[in-house]
């Protein structure tokens, strides 16, 4: 059994397997969204094949729709050229239950990859093919929040994007200079309206995406570099839209356990591929049951029903709502203060630390006692039984394979707005008192420790990729355990880092417990599940 075209001839070998297969007539989907392209993603990773995907492939079976999804990759090519081309864009999807059963689908609602590549001319004329289609309605991303970022971690403009600013939309080089001129070729061809939507997990994704997009479109027409109405077109909300959205799924990287489970199944060929940029991408991808994705409606050139398939449009105040629930108090700071100190603890697994009686109460009070009362119900769906569920059935899953050195990936990038967004309520709001924020605090005293890369049993293992790394990891390279230092002349540089933290902790009068709990935390081996112990009883 080979995941291709040509491999899954054999319908019935794969489905007594007990796989899932599509049930609709691919070369004529394939062939009616190359000619029509309605939705292209960017972003070939693993939440997309879950998710999106998936999506797409139960309205194919069904019948709502006859045309499917092409996916374009502008970070890493080897994404497509190793993975989605050699599997003619398949994917299996492995979906992993709370009570230990398993679901095998394969998918095949991506009928075309294809490469965001500028210096390669045959790749950038087929996604200006696309860009030009009146048919396009939705171009969307899930490209991590850094994604839309122009500058480094010390603020200054990247390099390949002071050069796409200073050379035009002719052949950019920076991801989002490319995306910014396959819509000016958009414009060109008769300003045609489109929605361009990220599903990030970031706050007000939308704008992030827009702000990228429009310091291209400023800089391209104040050269004269571009025609003077595109500026006013990515700014034409009856043409352009950057709509706002909440994303949810914990897909984590391909496991060597599901791997496995394919394997005895008698599928050949699953070996996964580490890219030269160090991404590991499967022929499968695994996931957990649950997803939301909840989407602002400001689609300019009409959308497909995807709420047939479980999406949720609403206004804008609401996808904020749901958005703000659980990246800034329901899940997310949840996942973050999990993957911190499981680190430091020696877990490789999230689900694992879910028996551990100290990091459960450190989430819970994070969640139910500090978190949740500063959430506003978005009616959609429920706070309460929204954290109910994260901490009962999904992070405990024991068939997830996720790990906290993953999800400890751009900390530095995340804990603004996961935990700085409740610290600016509790300063603002006249009913609620910041230093009532006890467990909050010591995530981000976690994080410094973290920083040091040694665990409570003082050996050293390797931290996750972070943007900042090199600037915040000095502050405490130095530090050893159990030695007496000042602390506060260490630390207090990154503390006052309102980028990090979302607001100065000495102005949110945070920042002296923050330098109890890490002095607590370097006093020796075990000085970790001490203070852990003595804050969450």
């Amino acid at each position: 059994m080979i995941l291709s075209e040509n491999g899954l001839q054999n319908k019935a070998q794969w489905e007594a397997a007990g796989y899932k297969l599509p049930q609709f007539d691919r070369a004529a989907v394939t062939k009616a969204t190359k000619e029509n392209p309605f939705w292209i993603h960017f972003g070939a990773g693993n939440i997309f094949r879950a998710f999106q995907a998936n999506v797409m492939q139960n309205l194919l079976n069904d019948g709502s729709f006859d045309r499917g999804l092409i996916v374009a990759e502008g970070f890493d090519y080897e994404i497509v050229q190793k993975m989605n081309r050699p599997h003619d864009d398949y994917t299996i999807l492995v979906t992993l239950k709370a009570d230990g059963t398993i679901e095998k689908t394969v998918v095949g609602s991506v009928v075309e990859s294809c490469i965001l590549d500028s210096e390669d001319t045959a790749e950038y004329d087929r996604l200006k093919e696309i860009f030009s289609k009146e048919s396009l309605q939705m171009v969307s991303f899930t490209i991590t929040e850094k994604g839309y970022s122009l500058v480094n971690g010390k603020g200054e403009l990247l390099p390949a994007v002071e050069a796409d600013f200073a050379a035009g939309p002719n052949k950019p080089a920076s991801y989002i200079g490319k995306v910014a001129s396959l819509l000016y070729t958009r414009y060109l061809n008769g300003q045609l309206p489109i929605a361009m939507v990220s599903m990030d997990n970031c706050s007000h994704n939308g704008d992030k995406l827009y702000a990228a997009v429009n310091a291209f479109a400023e800089k391209w027409t104040q050269a004269g570099l571009c025609e003077a109405g595109f500026l006013g077109y990515i700014n034409d909300r009856n043409k352009v839209s950057f709509p706002w959205s909440m994303i949810d799924k914990i897909t984590p990287r391909p496991d060597a356990s599901v791997e496995a489970i394919l394997k005895k199944d008698g599928l050949e060929g699953l070996e996964p591929v580490v890219t030269s940029k160090n991404t590991y991408v499967a022929p499968f991808v695994n996931a957990e049951e649950c997803e939301y994705l909840v989407i602002e409606d400001w689609f300019p050139n009409g959308r497909p029903a995807l709420e047939k398939g479980g999406l949720m449009f609403t206004d804008r105040e609401t996808v904020d709502k749901v958005e703000k629930m659980k990246v800034c108090t329901c899940l997310n700071p949840l996942h973050t203060a999990l993957a911190v100190y499981g680190c430091l603890l020696g877990y490789d697994k999230i689900s694992e630390e879910m028996k551990d009686a100290e990091l459960v109460k450190l989430v819970e009070t994070i969640g139910y006692v500090e978190g949740l009362p500063v959430v506003v119900n978005p009616g959609v769906l429920d706070p309460k039984e929204f954290i109910d569920t994260v901490l009962k059935v999904r992070i405990p899953n024991p068939f997830m394979p996720d790990t906290p050195q993953r999800i400890a990936t751009d900390t530095s990038q995340k804990l603004a707005i996961r935990f700085g967004e409740t610290i600016k309520n509790y300063i603002a709001s006249p009913d609620k008192n910041v230093a009532d924020l006890k467990l909050i605090p010591l995530v981000f005293a976690g994080w410094l420790r973290y920083l040091m890369a040694v665990d409570d049993n003082g050996n050293a293992f390797e931290l996750s990729p972070d943007p900042l790394l090199d600037t915040v990891c000095p502050y405490v390279a130095d530090i050893k355990l159990g030695e007496s230092i000042d602390v506060e002349a260490k630390i207090k540089p990154v503390l006052e880092n309102a980028k990090i933290f979302g607001v100065n902790l000495y102005e949110a009068g945070l920042a002296g417990l923050v330098c109890q709990y890490f002095t607590e935390l370097i006093a020796g081996t075990g000085a970790i599940r001490a203070t852990l112990q003595k804050y969450t009883k």
